[in-house]
C-alpha cells in the first residue's frame, strides 16, 4: 500500500523522521546547524499533525 493511501503510515513515518531531526540536533555542535534542525523537525512535525488530521477526515471510524 502506498503513502498516498496509508496516511497514518505516512504520518508515523513523518514522526519517526522528526524523531531523529530532535536527536540529530542534540548532537550537533554547532549552533545554526542545531538550530536548522530543530526547524526541519518543528516544520516536519507540523506536517505530520496535518496528515492525522487529513487521515481522521479520510475515515472519522
Amino acid at each position: 500500500m502506498s503513502a498516498a493511501r496509508d496516511p497514518g503510515g505516512r504520518a508515523e513515518q513523518m514522526r519517526q523522521k522528526v524523531q531523529d531531526l530532535q536527536e540529530a540536533a542534540e548532537r550537533a555542535t554547532d549552533p545554526d546547524e542545531r538550530r536548522r534542525l530543530k526547524d526541519q523537525a518543528r516544520r516536519l512535525r507540523e506536517q505530520s499533525k496535518q496528515a492525522d488530521r487529513r487521515g481522521e477526515d479520510v475515515d472519522p471510524m
